[in-house]
């Protein structure tokens, strides 16, 4: 099973950004792709605990959670160590698209 450390993408080992200039990180519950820099998107993502505009048009927006915030709020408060990776595994079970 995955561990969160990355790898190729469906898309292969990194594909370009797709950055619009009307999605915006304002909140909790963004999901979007974590790079090293431009154009270097592989398989990583991150979901926000809160908003991070120092983020907007750096990272691809892809999505947000829309049922079970409070389940991402205990998410945030899992124990990290000094590299914040978590101390105990944390793994998305299910994940259905909106609508």
């Amino acid at each position: 099973m995955p561990a969160g450390r990355g790898g190729a993408s469906i898309y292969g080992k990194h594909f370009e950004d797709e950055l619009h200039s009307e999605l915006k990180f304002t909140g909790a519950g963004i999901l979007a792709m974590a790079n090293a820099g431009p154009d270097t998107n592989g398989s990583q993502f991150f979901i926000t605990l809160a908003p991070a505009q120092w983020l907007d048009g750096k990272h691809t927006i892809f999505g947000r959670v829309c049922q079970g915030i409070g389940v991402l709020g205990r998410v945030g408060m899992v124990e990290t160590n000094a590299q914040d990776r978590p101390l105990d595994d944390v793994k998305v079970l299910k994940a259905v698209p909106a609508g």
